[in-house]
């Protein structure tokens, strides 16, 4: 009686290499632009919320001086561009479009559910964007190097 083992399934991805690789360089630059963002969040919330600053560029202060740029209480700032503003809104933008490289990269190497969501946390926790890349980033070149010719699924 000889018993057999079924061969094991062949490696299918969701694309082609090419554009694996492609997803995965998008995914790297956006990753790190989004950390960098976040780290400039993170900084902004700090300044917000400890000492009740926020970053003003132009306007006029509260004393009539003219602001060309600095840290001040929303109410000392007649007019000028809320900078720390724009970095919560840039930030959140970044994050939506580091989603949708996460989701790209994600469907191309046919990954669990729970994979998709453990790189999309790594754009809301600080410093893990970039720790989470590194780590996407070999697996993903060791999986193209493993399976040379894995089919695409479609």
């Amino acid at each position: 009686m000889s018993s057999t083992t079924p061969a094991p399934k062949p490696r299918k991805f969701g694309g082609t290499p090419a554009q694996i690789r492609s997803a995965a360089k998008f995914y790297k630059v956006f990753a790190y632009i989004t950390g960098v963002m976040l780290l400039l969040l993170v900084v902004e919330m700090v300044f917000k919320y400890f000492w009740s600053l926020e970053l003003f560029v132009g306007g006029t202060l509260a004393d009539g001086a003219a602001n060309s740029i600095g840290l001040y209480n929303r109410a000392e700032v007649v007019g000028g561009a809320n900078i720390s503003l724009g970095i919560l809104i840039a930030h959140g933008w970044l994050y939506v479009v580091y989603l949708f490289s996460d989701f790209r990269l994600w469907s191309l190497m046919r990954w669990p559910f729970m994979r998709f969501i453990t790189i999309a946390l790594g754009g809301v926790i600080p410093f893990l964007s970039f720790y989470t890349e590194s780590k996407v980033h070999a697996e993903v070149d060791r999986e193209l190097a493993a399976h040379p010719k894995a089919a695409k699924r479609y």
